[in-house]
């Protein structure tokens, strides 16, 4: 799939990195552009649009940097006063020249960077591709002279501070990920690493690279590989000498990264990745490419990234990602995959949507089991909305806390309108909360939201501690923010039972290790209490991994508010009618018993 030579697919990492943010339902109602989100557009092909076309296209995204392979001019000139950041490709080809005549370096810029910049904003100049894995260690050797010349020569057309020069690398770069924290560089090319690191140490240029979270399902076929590395509910793997439990590939790739760079000393060098990306289609022996893989890699990540949660060692911050890719190259040699990552079509539709539209409502991604707060979300039985708002007395709102950012207002605000069920459109202009125009009004009218209508309970005004409750109404005019009171707690002595309900249960045919990982998730969920499968347990007999999983999914679901979308699990689960209780185990009842229960405004509800 890239452009300037192929690299080996990666080792499959054992170890993996806490996914901390859970907001895979993520949308983007009120998008803004996110500057760590960035797109390849390669031109291997004959069928693609024109470049007026497609710059168009990205200013209808939340796209705002984009890679290119060469530095067509067409296409620099066409994202001219977009914004839209632009990274230019000196191929490999190129290298020996750029190495050994600094003249030929210049005129590269004359050329290149020089009639088109400031308008287009050109960012970084990519010198080769994946050269460090090439094979050709006189090409290796020249690299960073070529990069040092380029260097020289937008210094001496005073542009040295705002245009970097980097090189990008596979994966294969590194002689072990795994865990992250050993992560560390091919001996064999280490003294040329560490040169073309103390270049980008001095000129503040990043480490480009290229991880590919399918090349690591590719070697390792099992469903909790496929999971860990779709951002999708798994066990996580432990890197036992940080003690970080990893739960999704990419930040486990991106940390061995960054464990490979401290470990020569560099660590303030930033990390760009360069490509990722998963392919929505590819030859009958090519597992996992598909377009629901496509959709929740793609869709996951661009959450993940829009989070802001970062890495495990690199917490709070999104590193620049570049997704591949814009367009599929239908020119490409090799398997289908190679010409099947396109996120658009010629036609300039979507391939699938992952929610990179300004006008996007959700993107359509596969549904996992994940809540956006610490325990399990418990909807009302009648959610309030904003078209008919009853605020009352001694009620309580979910607000921000003070010194709250506006990134990460901005995140609560698309999180929660891109829940099901949330309508926030009185803060879209025309609507009566649409004034003051700002990012904390709006992230305030949707945070309240949210906690309304999901159930009132503290954990649902969470949103990673940014929000608290108050007893003060912040509406105001003609804008009236929902409140309902806080429901009366049911105890077991009045108990008002419903006779008919529904379980959550796993779909005939599913495999004991995607069992194990739905049993795992299930059960590592703040508030979900899995001691009755536990040895001594009512439901411990049968000891099987399908009876305990069927308690464990049936749990969250009952708990975390028995809608649809909380028995998912990937598509593996459905609802029954059936009570698959038994006479020792009958705690997956929606009936009462005397050990657990939950409650709302109206009746009890057991378990």
């Amino acid at each position: 799939m890239r452009n300037g030579g192929s690299s080996s697919p990666m080792a499959v990492l054992r170890y993996v990195a806490v996914f901390v943010f859970l907001g895979l339902f993520h949308a983007v109602h009120v998008a803004n552009s996110q500057s760590f989100i960035g797109v390849n557009y390669g031109q291997v092909a004959d069928n693609l649009p024109p470049p007026s076309a497609t710059a168009k296209l990205l200013q209808s995204t939340t796209i705002q940097k984009v890679r290119l392979y060469g530095s067509d001019p067409a296409i620099i000139k066409a994202l001219a006063n977009t914004g839209i950041g632009i990274v230019i490709g000196a191929s490999n080809g190129d290298i020996s020249a750029l190495a050994s005549d600094p003249n030929f370096a210049k005129n590269w810029i004359n050329s290149n960077v020089i009639p088109f910049y400031p308008a287009s904003k050109i960012i970084l100049i990519t010198v080769g591709n994946e050269v460090m894995t090439f094979g050709d260690r006189g090409l290796m050797e020249q690299l960073l002279p070529a990069m040092q010349n380029l260097q020289n020569a937008l210094n001496g057309a005073s542009l040295g501070g705002k245009i970097k020069v980097s090189t990008v690398h596979s994966m294969a770069v590194l002689k072990r990920s795994e865990p992250p924290s050993s992560g560390s560089f091919d001996p064999s090319i280490g003294d040329l690493m560490k040169g073309l690191l103390a270049f980008s140490n001095a000129t503040r240029s990043p480490f480009t690279i290229n991880p590919y979270p399918y090349f690591a399902y590719r070697g390792d076929t099992r469903p909790e590989t496929l999971a860990f590395c779709l951002f999708q509910p798994n066990s996580g793997r432990f890197d036992s000498n940080t003690k970080i439990k990893y739960t999704n590939m990419f930040d486990a790739q991106v940390d061995a990264v960054r464990s490979a760079l401290n470990s020569m000393g560099f660590k303030g060098v930033e990390i760009v990745v360069a490509e990722t990306g998963w392919p929505y289609k590819g030859d009958t022996n090519e597992v996992g490419a598909s377009v629901e893989n496509a959709k929740a890699y793609n869709g996951n990540l661009i959450a993940h990234l829009r989070s802001k949660v970062g890495t495990p060692l690199m917490p709070g911050t999104s590193v620049d990602t570049y997704l591949f890719a814009l367009y599929d190259e239908n020119l490409k040699p090799g398997l289908a995959s190679e010409r099947a990552f396109g996120l658009f079509k010629p036609d300039l539709t979507m391939t699938y949507d992952v929610g990179l539209s300004k006008n996007s409502q959700t993107p359509s991604t596969p549904k996992t089991p994940v809540t956006p707060s610490p325990t399990p979300v418990t909807p009302s039985p009648t959610p309030v909305t904003p078209s008919s708002p009853k605020p009352k007395k001694g009620g309580t709102w979910c607000v921000p806390k003070a010194g709250v950012s506006d990134a990460q207002l901005q995140t609560n605000l698309d999180y929660a309108c891109g829940q099901p069920g949330i309508d926030c459109s009185p803060i879209q202009p025309g609507g009566a909360c649409f004034e003051p125009n700002t990012i904390a009004s709006h992230a305030t009218y949707a945070m309240n939201l949210l906690y309304q209508t999901a159930g009132r309970n503290p954990w649902n005004c969470d949103f990673s501690q940014t929000a608290t409750l108050s007893s003060n109404n912040p509406s105001y005019n003609n804008c009236v923010y929902p409140v309902t009171p806080s429901p009366t707690p049911v105890t077991p002595s009045s108990p008002k039972p419903k006779k008919r309900g529904a379980w959550c249960v796993p779909k005939a045919g599913v495999s004991d290790a995607q069992l194990q990982t739905n049993l795992d998730y299930a059960c590592g969920q703040p508030g979900i209490d899995c001691s009755p499968i536990q040895p001594g347990g009512a439901c411990f007999e049968p000891n099987t991994i399908a009876s305990h999983a069927t308690y464990a999914m049936n749990l969250l679901y009952q708990i975390a508010g028995r809608n649809p979308w909380n028995c998912d699990f990937s598509q593996t689960a459905a609802l029954s009618s059936n009570n698959p209780s038994d006479a020792r185990c009958n705690t997956l009842s929606p009936l009462l018993t005397a050990s657990m229960y939950l409650w709302d405004s109206s009746y009890m509800r057991q378990y």
